[in-house]
């Protein structure tokens, strides 16, 4: 085995290890995503997510695009509604 071999076996082992790395990250994404905007199905995202990598990706974008989306009935950004309530000098918000 020549240093060239040694040399090509590393970048693969590397390059190997960054996909899995991508891959790890990309199906953490949407349950994470979904977690911070105090999702109400955030579990159900999350578990889309893995079953998203278990499938090559197949049900990623789903996870993906449900995250960002809020379900019929609850406040949110698609009324207008701000995520924390505007607040005047003279009132206690309580949170």
């Amino acid at each position: 085995m020549t240093a060239l071999d040694v040399f090509a076996l590393i970048v693969l082992i590397v390059l190997v290890a960054a996909a899995v790395g991508i891959w790890v990250i990309l199906g953490m994404m949407p349950g994470k995503i979904a977690t911070k905007r105090n999702h109400p199905q955030a579990e159900a995202i999350n578990v889309c997510g893995w079953f998203g990598v278990i499938t090559m990706g197949i049900l990623l974008p789903l996870a993906f695009i449900w995250a960002y989306t809020n379900p019929r009935g609850q406040p949110g950004i698609e009324k207008g509604e701000s995520e924390i309530p505007a607040t005047n000098n003279n009132e206690e918000v309580a949170v």
